[in-house]
């Protein structure tokens, strides 16, 4: 049993290419969605993956490497590791907007998933989470606004709720934005335009957006022997688009090994994870020859 748990924040600095494997649509390479919300994510295991593989690069242990996270298969001394990632769900996306360049869009479902998965870390979170319905939204900030009305993309919003919005949405953006994002000064700017341009749109409206509004890039395969582009070689990639932001769970145990050294309690394990990859640039998914895959790490709860 997992004794420690924390919520780990990615926020997405680059495009990140996390593949689903196989292509249901036009799109041939497709991101990993959800099945039932249809949500981006990213899989627990490809995460814990990416974090294993470069743990000595972000200033971890080699030494720690097999007793947090598994021996690599074939090992003589087999066992689980002592840390585990659950599934990143999408808790605000980055959608175009007429008024300040573009707004955090989040909805109903989003931030009661992000608050569930906090609370099981045992952080203190009273977020006041209501649906502004279809075509409406909730804002805090009259600057996007034109007309009284929120203009994403080729849609508009109504913004009727004002009053209501500047009850319920200023301490969950506030909230998120400390939980979500370093306190160093590189993420000043974005901590406040999350605090202040944060949107909720309802569960359908934003699954729209979701769907419709990633980053789709063309590449086309050379041919070795020309250095030309190869016949039907044009391919589309799908990335998340930079500025989105997901959360996952964390979870610790004691260690499985049969070494007599690693006496440490789960407490300990989760400082040790926690220690190294909090605040740290890391490398999620394909791409990474080209920038892609570059999110930044917030770990909170677990001690």
């Amino acid at each position: 049993m997992f004794e420690k748990k924390a919520a780990l924040f990615l926020y997405a600095v680059s495009p990140v290419h996390m593949g689903a494997g196989t292509a249901t649509g036009i799109i041939d390479n497709p991101i990993q969605r959800e099945r039932h919300t249809n949500h981006p994510s990213f899989a627990g295991s490809g995460i814990k993956g990416a974090i294993r593989h470069g743990f000595e690069a972000i200033g971890g242990d080699a030494g720690l490497i097999d007793s947090l996270f598994g021996p690599e298969s074939g090992s003589d001394n087999l066992h689980a590791g002592a840390v585990s990632f659950g599934d990143a769900q999408l808790v605000a996306f980055p959608v175009r907007s007429l008024k300040g360049g573009y707004v955090y869009a989040t909805c109903p479902t989003a931030l009661a998933r992000a608050q569930r998965l906090l609370k099981m870390a045992e952080e203190s979170v009273q977020w006041d989470i209501r649906d502004p319905g279809e075509g409406e939204c909730f804002l805090a900030n009259p600057d996007l606004m034109q007309d009284n009305k929120l203009f994403l993309e080729a849609f508009e919003y109504k913004v009727e709720q004002f009053k209501e919005a500047m009850e319920i949405l200023p301490p969950i953006a506030e909230d998120l934005a400390k939980k979500a994002l370093p306190g160093d000064g590189g993420y000043d700017y974005f901590r406040d335009k999350l605090k202040q341009d944060l949107v909720i749109l309802s569960d359908t409206d934003f699954t729209y957006f979701v769907e419709n509004a990633t980053l789709i890039e063309p590449h086309v395969r050379i041919a070795p022997d020309t250095g030309t582009a190869e016949k039907g070689g044009l391919f589309y990639t799908e990335n998340l688009p930079p500025e989105s932001l997901l959360v996952a769970p964390v979870m610790a145990s004691q260690p499985r090994t049969k070494n007599e050294n690693d006496k440490d309690d789960a407490a300990g394990v989760m400082a040790k994870i926690k220690n190294v990859i909090d605040g740290q640039l890391l490398q999620l998914g394909g791409d990474a020859t080209t920038g892609r895959g570059l999110v930044m790490a917030k770990m909170v709860g677990g001690v």
